[in-house]
Order: structure tokens, then sequence, then C-alpha cells
């Protein structure tokens, strides 16, 4: 399909935060093109879980009811050194009508979103790839590359660069980007197994080997998401069914059958160092990456992009001045940095390699399990609903 040579809004990427753009925009009248390289949907996906804080800015789109639907309600977390429990997080007294971490594919959630934009008339142009952004002075012009290799220019009065770690919306705006490495490589696979614990409670297993993170999508489909000093290309049965052995609980043991798919990456982790360069804006993986513990990453990228495209209809139509974006930057750079921290000391909490660590933090959290209040602060901030909040 021909690309508008103008437009109001063009997205770069049509991932969570690309999507959850869009479909805001749309829901405001505004005109916007959406464009992705990839010529389908990918059935694959790394984010599992949606928090309450997410599920609540998804509500005035008309897609947090669909994706409850969808989903698994998970209302306790628990941490575990095999069988023993260490902390219990129940989010039945936080201060929202999802009172629990909804366990939900990502492809499932993008599902979701495009059929919300195709209802409100919007759509998805796949193939499409930007190959360079460059700022006019009313305007930002991209050229874009089609699936046949030619190429195009769309002129947008704002670009939303929401096309990942490897941003290219970012890079070309010349905004700075260092992010750190952790050391381990992490495990991820869906799979279908026997599992001896409840259903209804996502587990993570702190092992003297690192972290096992189970979350169930039903009762016989989980994902596992594990730290390796060498995964597997392709982590296959065994490879799974060995990480749940050394790090499992022992009373009775998990039996897995199959894998549904997986993978093996590395996890950067840090914060762009500006959010917004003139007309160009970034969201989600564009502007931060950080490790999965907590399952922060998707659910921040789609709070960025709903906030962001609200303040874009208000200045489009005239409502507001240009000046009001920067406030964009102001209210969610402050939470990607936060949850870059608060997810990486959980990452090296539960990566310690010296026993003697090892055990004081397991006797710190089961300290921290007698405090009401404690584990009350924990699930507001698990649910993005803690003090930085955007």
């Amino acid at each position: 399909m021909t690309l508008p040579s103008e437009t109001g809004v063009l997205i770069v990427g049509a991932g969570p935060a690309g999507l959850a753009a869009a479909v805001t925009l749309a829901a405001n009248s505004v005109p916007f093109v959406l464009i992705d390289r990839l010529e389908a949907q990918q059935n694959t996906s790394r984010a599992a879980a949606v928090h309450a804080k997410t599920l609540e800015s998804l509500e005035k789109l008309g897609v947090a009811d669909s994706m409850v639907t969808a989903g698994r309600k998970i209302p306790v977390t628990t941490l575990r050194d095999r069988d023993k429990t260490l902390l219990r997080i129940d989010f039945g007294g936080i201060d929202s009508r999802y009172r629990f971490i909804l366990a939900l594919p990502q492809s499932e959630t993008e599902a979701i979103l495009t059929a919300r934009l195709e209802a409100l008339g919007g759509r998805i142009e796949r193939g499409h790839e930007a190959v360079s952004v460059t700022p006019e002075d009313d305007r930002v012009s991209v050229a874009v590359r089609g699936d046949s290799g030619a190429q195009s220019t769309v002129r947008a009065r704002y670009v939303i660069g929401a096309d990942g770690y490897h941003s290219l919306v970012r890079d070309s705006a010349g905004i700075g980007f260092s992010p750190g490495t952790y050391a381990q490589s992490f495990v991820l696979a869906d799979i279908h197994m026997d599992w001896p614990l409840s259903p209804d409670e996502m587990q993570v297993f702190l092992a003297r080997e690192g972290i096992a993170l189970v979350v169930p999508f039903s009762a016989e489909r989980f994902r596992v998401v594990a730290t390796e000093a060498n995964a597997p290309e392709s982590p296959g049965v065994a490879d799974v069914q060995a990480i749940l052995d050394r790090r499992g609980p022992l009373s009775a043991a998990a039996r897995v059958h199959d894998i549904v798919w997986s993978s093996r990456f590395r996890i950067h982790h840090g914060v762009a160092a500006r959010f917004r360069a003139g007309r160009v804006f970034l969201a989600g993986d564009a502007a931060h990456v950080h490790s999965p513990a907590g399952g922060q990453g998707m659910n921040i990228g789609i709070q960025d992009a709903v906030a962001l495209a609200d303040r874009l209809a208000e200045v489009l139509a005239g409502r507001q001045p240009d000046a009001w974006l920067d406030g964009y930057e102001k209210v969610r750079r402050p939470v990607a940095e936060h949850v870059v921290s608060l997810t990486d000391r959980m990452t090296r909490m539960g990566t310690m390699t010296s026993p003697a660590a090892q055990a004081l933090r397991n006797l710190m959290l089961r300290a921290v399990d007698y405090v009401p209040a404690a584990k009350a602060r924990i699930a507001a901030q698990m649910a993005e609903l803690g003090p930085v909040a955007g």
C-alpha cells in the first residue's frame, strides 16, 4: 500500500508501545501512520505480565476488559528457596480495581491492541522500514523502504520512535544511550508441564545457581525465565527440566512435556539521555531497557505511549502549545529511571553467587514476610502504583 506523504504523527514500530500510541491517537481522531518492518505479527514474545497501572491506562482505550478476559489473574507472587517460602506478596490490598498481575503473552496483548486499532479505523503498514529521520522546520521527514525495496518519504508533524532497543529513530535524533549488560544469559521458554504448586501464583525461585521464574498462563501452560551462565541457543525440554529440577520445588517435582517456543537472550539496562529531540519522541524499549525482574518493561512502554499520544492529541487539536509536550519527558523519564534501578537491584539480589550473601538475602526476605506494611509497599511497586508512577 502507498503511504501518505503527509501525516500528523508517524509511529515507527508496531510492538505494544507503538500499538498503544496508535490506538490512543485513533481514539482521538488524530491522523497518523504506523509502520513496522515485519510482514506479520510475531507469535513469540518475552513479556508475559500486565500490571494494574497498565490496565488502568488502557481502560479508556476499550481494551482492558478484553485483556483481563484473555489472560489469567495472578493474585500472589511467592519468592522461594526450593520448598521454603521466603516472601509472599499478595496484590489483594493494592489501590486498584486490578488487584492481580495479569498473565498474558505479549503476542496476545498485541493482537488485542491491533483488533482495537482496526475497529477504530486504523491499520499497521507492515513491511515498511524507516531508514532515515530528518528534522525540518515544522515537520520531520522520514525515508521509508517498502518490502519491494522502493523508498518513499513521509513528512510528519511529530515522530514516535517505538522501534526497540536498536532504535534507528533514537540514533537519527542524536539521543545518547549507553546501557550496561548483565553477565548472565537468560533462558525463556513457554512450556506445557505438570506443575505441583498453585497455578494461581507466580513463583520466583532464588537458587544457588540463579533465578528461575515460573508464570502460569493456564493450569498446563507456563512461562519459565531463568538465568544461566551459558544458555543454549534454543533451550529444549531437557534444558528446562534441568533448570526446574535444580531450582524448583523438591517435595513434588515438575514434569515438562513440551516446548511451545523458547529462546536465549541477554539483557541490557539503561535509560536514553532524552525522550524528546525537537519533534521526535521515544517510547518503550527505544527509551529504556531493563531486566525482566518484576515484568515491568512492556508495561512502562505502554504507559509511555498512552501518555505521549494523549499529549500529542491535545497539541494537534490546538488545545495546548507545543511546549506542553515537554511534560512527557518530565513525567515519564523519572519513571523509567526508577524502574531500571529497581529491576537492577532485584536482578543483582537474585543472582548473588556468594553462599553467605545468599543466606543473608534469604534471611532478610523472610524477615520482611512478617511486616505487612513492607509487603504492601512491594506489592504497590510491582503493580507500578508506587510513589513514582507517572
